[in-house]
C-alpha cells in the first residue's frame, strides 16, 4: 500500500502531557488539505521507540500510488479491529482492548506499521501488524 504523508508528529501514550493537543492540530491541519475528497484516510504508527510504551511517530496520509511518501509491504499480516463509531470515545476504546489484549500476551505485536483506516462512510478500522 502506497500512502503519501500530510501531516505527523512524535509523541509518546503516557509521558507527552500534549498528545492531545498535537495529534487533534496534526488531523486539523491535514483536514484541509482532504476537503471535498472522498478517500478513505489512515493514520499511520510508525517509528517505534519500543512497544505502545515508547515514543512513535504519527501520520495522517492518504493512499497515492504516484506520490507515495512511505509504502506498507504486504510481509506483515494484521488483525483488524472494528471501532465502534456510534461512541464518541471508540478509537480511544479499541486502542485500550488492543493494548489490554498484548498486556495478557494475547496478541503478539510486530511495532512495524499499525494504521487506522477511515472509511468516507464513517466506518473505523485498526490495522495492527503482528508477528
Amino acid at each position: 500500500m502506497n500512502l503519501r504523508i500530510l501531516n505527523s508528529v512524535r509523541t509518546n501514550n503516557f509521558k507527552d502531557a500534549a498528545i492531545m493537543q498535537k495529534i487533534t492540530e496534526m488531523w486539523k491541519e491535514a483536514s484541509s488539505l482532504l476537503e471535498n475528497q472522498n478517500v478513505a484516510t489512515y493514520g499511520v504508527y510508525y517509528n517505534y521507540e519500543s512497544n505502545y510504551k515508547g515514543d512513535y511517530t504519527v501520520s495522517v496520509a492518504i493512499e497515492d500510488t504516484y506520490n507515495p511518501s512511505i509504502t506498507i509491504l504486504n510481509t506483515s499480516e494484521y488483525e483488524v479491529f472494528i471501532v465502534d463509531t456510534s461512541e464518541e470515545t471508540g478509537v480511544l476504546n479499541a486502542w485500550q482492548k488492543i493494548w489490554e489484549r498484548e498486556e495478557k500476551g494475547q496478541l503478539k505485536r510486530a511495532y512495524s506499521y499499525d494504521f487506522e483506516k477511515y472509511y468516507p462512510n464513517g466506518q473505523i478500522e485498526i490495522h495492527i501488524a503482528i508477528n
